[in-house]
């Protein structure tokens, strides 16, 4: 009978797409966020042993905003079921999901990363801030015309003269616009001149504050945010940023940079003391719940463990606070919709 059930579902989720050719499917289908998907591979695993006998979900690594393009191209067996998120859903994508009939939104916040700035154990031991981040690698800091510096000697004479040399997060990655959030306009907002011009001008303050320089100081790594820890081991001067949880994994060949005078660790990045402290979503359509076997059971997965004490933060992930994980699991419960009206 349940079978008969399931696939009655799959087969009305088919029909809520005319381009849907029939389709179904009988596994859970996850993309977005590199950051994201070691702990959606885990509570894969735990999924699989509170549900013997189903069908693993398939977790896809393509980057938070790709992801979350794919998830909001329509409801139906084609389209992936949750999206991974390591920044909150933007009002354009609520807005682009919405007009192509994702109108049933659950949006539950997993927990906590840290958006580290690392280098080698062997590395020059550095200690930045916002301001010098964003006047190494701004395009056009402050608006002065184009970036030259090439030692960090040229961003302050208190740093080393070493070369600047960064490897990030590509533009589609959730990293890439929390770095642009949390690191590069609180820096370029040092200068009261850009505070001024986000009133008057957003576009241009958006421009100036976060446009990366493109002569090859800031090297795109792609998602993958291991080859950015094994890029560090082979270049002790270079910088790198990446999830939190990867320093925290690799802390026998790489190192935090303190930024603003804060360490990356687990309690700054729960306090939320570690400028780079953000919180990290899975996004997934209601009309999926009943119509794709064991959906809510791979939700319930994360917030059956994700406490302080849980398998999730064995994998590295920071526990939210317990009011938010309190909140985020009755919206897995409740089956809760985001409204949208406090998006960006």
């Amino acid at each position: 009978m349940r079978h008969v059930l399931f696939t009655a579902s799959l087969l009305m989720l088919a029909a809520c797409q005319g381009q849907s050719g029939g389709e179904t499917r009988d596994q859970i289908r996850a993309v977005g966020s590199s950051t994201v998907y070691p702990f959606s591979q885990e509570a894969v695993r735990l999924f699989q042993l509170a549900n013997p006998g189903m069908k693993a979900p398939i977790i896809e690594s393509t980057g938070t905003g790709a992801g979350i393009s794919l998830f909001c191209r329509g409801v139906g067996a084609q389209n992936p079921d949750i999206a991974n998120a390591s920044r909150r859903m933007k009002k354009s994508e609520f807005e682009q999901c919405q007009a192509n009939g994702v109108n049933e939104i659950i949006e539950v916040q997993i927990g906590l990363d840290g958006l580290a700035v690392a280098e080698s154990i062997d590395g020059p031991k550095l200690q930045l801030t916002t301001k010098q981040i964003y006047e190494a690698l701004a395009a056009n800091p402050y608006g002065k015309g184009p970036n030259t510096a090439k030692t960090w000697q040229d961003i302050d004479p208190s740093l080393p003269a070493i070369a600047i040399s960064v490897f990030g997060p590509p533009s589609t990655s959730g990293t890439r616009d929390s770095l642009a959030e949390l690191i590069l306009t609180p820096g370029c907002e040092s200068d009261p001149a850009m505070k001024e011009l986000k009133e008057n001008d957003e576009a241009k303050h958006k421009q100036l504050c976060t446009q990366v320089r493109e002569d090859g100081i800031y090297v795109d790594a792609g998602e993958n945010d291991n080859l950015i820890v094994q890029k560090l081991v082979a270049n002790p001067d270079a910088v790198g940023i990446f999830g939190f949880s990867f320093l925290d994994a690799n802390r026998n060949a790489v190192r935090d940079i303190p930024v603003n005078g804060v360490g990356a660790t687990y309690e700054t990045v729960s306090s939320g003391e570690y400028p780079g402290a953000r919180p990290i979503y899975v996004y997934v359509k209601k009309a999926h719940i009943t119509a794709i076997p064991g959906l809510k059971g791979y939700m319930e997965a994360f917030s059956n463990n994700w406490a302080p004490d849980g398998a999730l933060a064995r994998r590295g992930m920071v526990a939210s606070p317990e009011g938010v994980r309190t909140a985020n699991a009755d919206a897995i419960a409740n089956l809760s919709v985001l409204n949208g009206d406090e998006l960006r």
